[in-house]
């Protein structure tokens, strides 16, 4: 019975041990350090957080490059889950935007306007 609770004590504290070393790992992240840094509110929506919600929020990187981490947060901005989808949209919007203007107009949907309102003011 000893042996048994001997045991089970020690499966408990390596538990907790890798419990501990797992969210040590964690705060070396850049997500648990942009936490750390910045005040738990959206930049966009100034929605405020909790440590109940605090999943909803997440670390958008600036220059939209995951490799770029400076320890000063510099590239960082905490959104929540919703103003991060929009950031990501808006930039695949501009980058679409930005592939058809390259292409250009393959047509001019006002190119009879003027003669139609001239035949109007007849």
């Amino acid at each position: 019975m000893v042996d048994k609770k001997k045991a089970s004590s020690e499966r408990l504290d390596k538990v907790i041990a890798d419990a501990r070393r797992a969210a040590e790992e964690r705060s070396k992240g850049y997500r648990e350090q942009a936490l750390k840094l910045y005040p738990w509110i959206c930049g966009r929506c100034s929605r405020e957080f909790t440590r109940k919600n605090l999943h909803e929020l997440t670390v958008h990187h600036r220059d939209h490059d995951h490799d770029n981490n400076p320890s000063d947060g510099s590239n960082w901005e905490l959104l929540c889950l919703y103003c991060h989808d929009n950031e990501h949209s808006r930039q695949l919007e501009a980058g679409n935007n930005m592939t058809s203007s390259k292409t250009g107009a393959t047509q001019n949907p006002f190119a009879a306007l003027k003669s139609m309102m001239n035949k109007n003011d007849e």
